[in-house]
């Protein structure tokens, strides 16, 4: 990996962060309307208007998906965990891309005090192709999940979101001119299974990454090294497709959550669980019927993928852990002089 370097700038970097989230701030004001302080107790029972919402179809959240972060956001609620009145799930077993070619709408922002239902893309791990173990999976279908460190795969499971980070990546093109490009990383907590997010840097942010290219003179950059360099790069958007493990959003996406939970923090329910994952392999490899075994995957993924499969860290962790100790050890790469 080519990593020049580059100056900290905390001053800098938190003042844009704060406008962004600002402006964003104002933006979900608008969708959604002026946010209360506290949520106000949720009702067992699904409300009427969020029912047309449930169901397998485009847009639509599963029923498990939405009785288990219903489950969550009530339980955090009543601990004092969070006072956040709206709540965010994902559920993974969804294709990457919709039948009409747009992305896959499988994360949903839920209001309920507000009867605001919003589903969007996101993005699922990738994992890895190792010699004594291929965990990768296809950019359509999520096939293998984990909750090892650096396996690049989703973990399903009960998440709090946390603070935000926001870090330079470089310049890139933009308006005629290079201008710098800053992300912001929204961290999660876990518990569970996902107890070790942190240790895994799972998170969420915007699904583009700046590919470095080069590195260009400009000593008056705060983003400069000792030397007065800075890398400079091309945006590559890879919203609804793989990520290296976290929950990735479009950048108008990103926006509206990273303000939503901005100092307010709220719950993220991601299906499926490792349970879920061994009783769908269970019954596939005894060709029993998801439905009558009171069991749930997406069909159009499951066919594709077979059945899925979990690598527990136990498993996992120790293969992944040999082949890092396996690779040879390379000098530091510096990047090329942009011409």
């Amino acid at each position: 990996m080519l990593v020049p370097r580059i100056k900290k700038q905390e001053h800098c970097r938190l003042l844009l962060n704060s406008l962004n989230l600002t402006i964003a701030a104002m933006s979900i004001v608008a969708l959604f309307g002026s946010q209360p302080t506290r949520a106000a107790p949720q009702t067992p029972e699904i409300p009427g208007w969020l029912k047309k919402h449930v169901g397998t179809g485009d847009g639509q959240i599963a029923p498990v998906v939405l009785k288990r972060a219903r489950a969550l956001h009530q339980r955090k609620i009543r601990q004092g965990a969070v006072t956040n009145p709206c709540y965010l799930a994902k559920d993974a077993t969804r294709p990457s891309t919709s039948s009409g070619g747009q992305p896959g709408r499988r994360f949903y922002i839920i209001c309920e005090s507000r009867k605001s239902f919003r589903a969007v893309s996101s993005g699922y791990g990738n994992g890895r192709r190792l010699q004594r173990a291929n965990f990768s999976n296809g950019r359509q279908c999520a096939k293998n999940f984990s909750n090892a460190e650096g396996s690049k795969l989703t973990m399903g499971g009960s998440y709090v979101t946390a603070e935000t980070r926001t870090s330079f990546k470089g310049y890139h093109h933009q308006s005629g001119a290079r201008r710098p490009f800053h992300r912001t990383f929204l961290l999660f907590d876990g518990e569970g299974d996902t107890e070790n997010a942190r240790e895994r840097a799972i998170g969420g942010h915007p699904a583009v990454f700046l590919k470095w290219q080069c590195r260009f003179k400009n000593p008056t950059s705060p983003h400069a090294d000792e030397e007065g360099y800075v890398p400079y790069g091309k945006l590559v958007n890879y919203t609804g497709g793989r990520s290296n493990g976290c929950t990735t959003w479009s950048q108008s996406a990103s926006r509206e959550i990273l303000a939503l939970v901005e100092g307010n923090p709220t719950t993220l329910y991601i299906y499926p669980e490792s349970s879920d994952i061994d009783a769908v392999a269970g019954a596939v490899k005894k060709g029993k019927s998801l439905s009558r075994a009171g069991l749930y995957w997406n069909a159009a993924c499951l066919k594709a993928i077979g059945s899925p499969k979990f690598w527990p860290k136990s498993k996992l962790q120790p293969i992944i852990d040999d082949w890092r100790q396996s690779l040879p050890k390379q000098p530091p790469l510096v990047l090329p002089i942009c011409k």
